[in-house]
């Protein structure tokens, strides 16, 4: 009998060893899963292509802009390796050219370009043009046929020490359950007001405190994007919200969520950003202390 209590004890100790272990092991890989994600998260917004960079956000008028540092452009930045005058924008019959002025070397691809087609209503072509650090290509927002200029020196970039963030805390990595909506169409605003139907394949469905909550998500590539507001927007974190990805669902409609890796949009690092703004549905009436707080620097 004394054996067999032994015995017993010996192999509910080695189960509480093992589940301890298994704790242990799945702490650390969240814990590692976090902290690659907020490597990366950094490194996105360092990059060329990033948000930190972002100097200027310029709309064009129908036919010519002048663009430089004088004064007298239509378009005027002030930069040490911006000339007077760099040269000019032809917007006109749905198309718009970039014409370099004489004495000056512009490049597209680290070839000197005169003159070269920047944009044509429906075709992907909005080369990135180069002088110096400077860096600009042409954006598209509805009607509107603007310059996204960049600056791969700006200060910004040797300033930025990441995002304030909430403590990371697994109880923010929720199941979901993804739906499909009878309706795929998903009304979104931007902040200059424009406001366009996207595709929706579906709702995440999860469960806070023992309350369901659902948000409604745009498909991008092989994930799912969710833009969502909380309790916290504008009291912590960004006011209009939050973005946040989601693995696509699993053959039975499973996912997960997870609030640790809600980041900020564009437009909390720079006033040249033109954000979508979550829907009216997406603001859940909760606080989300998870993720990324507001970047108050940015907009300054």
């Amino acid at each position: 009998m004394k054996n067999q209590n032994s015995n017993r004890y010996l192999f509910l100790l080695v189960l509480t060893i093992l589940a301890m272990y298994s704790s242990a092991q799945n702490k650390k890989s969240f814990q590692e899963d976090m902290t690659e994600w907020k490597q990366k998260r950094i490194a996105a917004l360092k990059a060329p292509n990033g948000w930190l960079n972002l100097t200027g956000l310029y709309w064009l008028k129908p036919g010519k802009n002048n663009f430089g540092s004088a004064s007298t452009n239509e378009i005027v930045y002030q930069h040490k390796d911006m000339p007077k005058n760099a040269g000019y924008f032809l917007y006109e019959n749905k198309q718009v050219y970039w014409v370099t002025a004489e004495t000056v070397k512009i490049t597209i691809k680290d070839s000197g370009v005169s003159k070269v087609l920047v944009y044509e209503e429906g075709k992907q072509v909005a080369p990135l043009l180069a002088l110096g650090s400077l860096r600009w290509n042409i954006i598209q927002r509805d009607d509107k046929i603007g310059i996204r200029l960049r600056d791969l020196q700006s200060p910004k970039l040797s300033s930025f020490k990441g995002c304030e963030r909430y403590k990371d805390d697994s109880t923010w990595r929720l199941n979901a359950r993804f739906e499909k909506k009878q309706e795929n169409k998903l009304l979104i605003t931007n902040v200059l007001g424009q406001t366009n139907a996207q595709e929706s394949p579906g709702k995440l469905i999860f469960s806070i405190a023992g309350k369901e909550y659902q948000l409604d998500a745009l498909g991008e590539g092989n994930e799912l994007f969710i833009l969502f507001g909380d309790a916290t927007s504008g009291k912590g974190t960004y006011p209009a919200g939050r973005f946040l990805y989601a693995d696509l669902p699993d053959a039975k409609g499973n996912t997960i969520i997870d609030f640790n890796k809600a980041f900020n949009p564009p437009c909390a690092f720079t006033i040249y950003a033109t954000c979508p703004l979550p829907p009216k549905q997406n603001i859940l009436p909760i606080a989300i202390k998870a993720g990324e707080k507001d970047h108050l620097g940015g907009r300054r």
